[in-house]
């Protein structure tokens, strides 16, 4: 299964490891989409931004 996350929330101001989880899910930008796979690094950089991104199950 894959899930799309996108930005939604800028990363000023935030902590490093919040800047460095979204980094690693692939995103720059607002507004930046990514297609993951879904496992368990991936849920758990997304558990720890769940404020800052938007996320959707993909087919």
């Amino acid at each position: 299964m894959k899930i799309k996350v996108k930005l939604v929330r800028g990363l000023a101001g935030k902590r490093k490891d919040q800047i460095q989880a979204v980094k690693s899910l692939g995103l720059k930008k607002v507004n930046d989409e990514r297609i993951l796979e879904k496992n368990p690094m991936v849920l758990g950089n997304i558990n720890k931004v769940k404020h800052l991104i938007q996320v959707e199950e993909v087919e």
